[in-house]
């Protein structure tokens, strides 16, 4: 099941963007930290990756995260609906992600979180009566 979406804004200037973003959600970032090549930033809906152009070629085309509750049961859906994996199931800093290539060529990276981001960036603002982009 999908928890949460994300839209992905890639830029060369992850403090640039980040600023703008901060006015438009009115808010800091619930996450920022560096993986691989990248500078990640989690803010509101938004999810900001920062890198240059070479380093971010391999994703640049990719939609999400998407935040699913168990990454195994959404691999074999994926596959069974005729995606392609098109990188297996790998940890992360913030738990574990995969990306899939859906049979209409949709690229979208799943993500599992570990327990605790889900609930301090899902669970507990959902019981809170708050909107996502207010995490």
């Amino acid at each position: 099941m999908i928890l949460k979406t994300y839209a992905r804004v890639f830029t060369n200037d992850a403090n640039k963007t980040l600023e703008l973003f901060q006015k438009l959600h009115q808010t800091e970032p619930h996450l920022r930290l560096n993986f691989n090549d990248w500078e990640l930033i989690a803010i509101g809906d938004t999810f900001i990756v920062g890198g240059t152009d070479e380093s971010l070629v391999p994703i640049r085309d990719s939609h999400g995260p998407y935040i699913v509750d168990n990454l195994d049961e959404t691999r074999s859906t994926l596959l069974e609906g005729g995606a392609e994996i098109t990188q297996e199931i790998k940890p992360a800093p913030t738990g574990r992600f995969l990306y899939a290539k859906h049979s209409d060529g949709l690229l979208v990276e799943y993500v599992e979180l570990n327990s605790d981001l889900v609930e301090k960036w899902i669970a507990a603002p959902l019981r809170n009566g708050k909107l996502s982009s207010q995490i």
